[in-house]
């Protein structure tokens, strides 16, 4: 039990530090679609593309 407990708080603490160290960058609001997502230009993901072809 105690060893629950334990891992429990270490996991606590470590997610409150990723919380507060993101601060306003973080988007906890799961996925987003329509207008409110945000996708890379088309220009990006084209070399992206290009780049992973060239590698083969």
């Amino acid at each position: 039990m105690l060893k629950i407990f334990v891992g429990f708080v270490i996991f606590a603490a470590l997610a409150m530090f990723v919380i507060f160290k993101g601060g306003d960058r973080l988007d906890m609001g799961g996925e987003k679609h329509g207008d409110d997502a945000v996708h890379a230009p088309a220009e990006a993901a084209s070399d992206t593309a290009s780049d992973a072809s060239a590698a083969k």
